[in-house]
This record gives structure tokens, sequence and C-alpha cells, in this order.
């Protein structure tokens, strides 16, 4: 029986590739995106919900799928408001996971981050932290924690300073290595490949590590 699947974040990098693997994949008749702008170009396989995603719940009677992949995220640098990064990068993933659970979605899969953790000082780290506890309390029966290092990929925008820190970046990976492999950068196509192997799995696995996501991605 052929799938729908939902995605939140279709515009970023990670949610751009993991829509374009979908489209391609032919265990998926149907795919829901809902996001703040809609997308041009796409196929009627593709059915677009915009609005604001704080209040997700808006959108409860048209969430409905086999399947949630949450690729929402933002960064220092866009939101330097810490209650506004809150509000994205906990609320909308955990929003998400209770409508998922009280539609009936069996399946969840979020991008959180290499180093979350609830107890970090470090306040971006423990946001990541408390969103992965939060998710994980919902029990959706095969629920997936993505834990990515840096991840890089063709962007549509990029700032000279971030250029020069991912090449800074790759010029030392041949130095990751034993227990600084997993902070070898993770590659978006790596990522989203990694995600739909894992929602088309068996695996039961919560927290998926940087190291996984590579090994799993080179398996397909």
């Amino acid at each position: 029986m052929k799938k729908t699947a939902i995605i939140l974040g279709a515009t970023g990098l990670t949610g751009s590739i993991l829509l374009e693997k979908l489209l391609e994949d032919d265990r998926y008749e149907s795919i829901k995106l809902f996001g703040r702008r809609e997308i041009d170009g796409l196929p009627p396989k593709v059915h677009q919900y915009v609005g604001d995603l704080l209040v997700l719940e808006d959108f409860k009677n048209d969430f409905t799928a086999d399947e949630v992949y949450c690729c929402i995220g933002t960064t220092a640098k866009k939101t330097p408001d810490k209650q506004r990064y809150k509000e994205i990068d906990f609320g909308i993933p955990v929003a998400a996971a209770k409508l998922a659970k009280a539609n009936g979605i069996s399946t969840y899969i979020a991008v959180s981050a290499l180093g979350a953790n609830p107890k970090s000082s470090i306040f971006y780290n423990k946001i990541k932290g408390e969103m992965e506890q939060a998710v994980a309390s919902e029990n959706i029966k095969k629920t997936h924690i993505m834990q990515p290092s840096f991840i890089d990929g063709e962007r549509d925008e990029q700032r000279l300073g971030e250029k020069i820190g991912i090449l800074v970046f790759q010029l030392i990976q041949p130095l990751f290595f034993g227990k600084l492999k997993k902070y070898k950068i993770t590659q978006a196509k790596d990522l989203a490949e990694a995600m739909i192997q894992l929602v088309n799995s068996a695996s039961t696995q919560l927290r998926i590590t940087s190291q996984q996501i590579e090994s799993l991605a080179k398996a397909n």
C-alpha cells in the first residue's frame, strides 16, 4: 500500500533534498507540505498547506499521513532572540509530535543536533535536548531523532563568513578520528537519505548519531 508523508521545513536545506527524494520514491503517493510559503512548480503528488507553523494546531484536520518528517530548525544568526528561537526549535517539532499522536500517525522523525542535552549550559544544546525529551514523551510507536553534526550542502543563500567556516571545517576533517569522528560534517543529502531509510525499516532506535547517519546513507 502506498503511503502519505508530511514534511515540515521543506524549504530548508535538508527538507528540500528530502522532498526531492520522496518525489522519486514510488512508495509515496502523496506528500503534504506545511510551511510559511508555497513552493512553485511541484507536481500534483504534493499538497501544500501555508500558514503559521507556530500555531500548528490550526492545521489539525489536514495533518493526516502515515509518516511525519520534521526538518524544522533555525540558527542563532537568523533568530537571535532566544524566546523566538525556542518557539521554533522546540515549539514546532513538539507541536507536530502532539498532532501526530492525536491523529494516529505512528511514525515520526525529527532533526535535532549533535550535543543536544536538556542539562547543557549551552542554550542551543539545551533547547534541542528539551525538544528531544518532549518528542519522545509522546510515545509515538516509531520515533526517530537524528543527531547530525554540522550540516553542509548546496544552500540557496550562504554568507561569506559561513562559506569560510565550512571550508575551514572541511580542511580539518582528516583530524577527526576515534571519538572525534562524530564531529565530522554531515552532508544534507546523507541526512535526508538516512531519514527515509530509517522510516522504511523495522528499526525502533530513538536517537541516531552522526556516524550512524553516514552509515545508513551509504547502505542504500
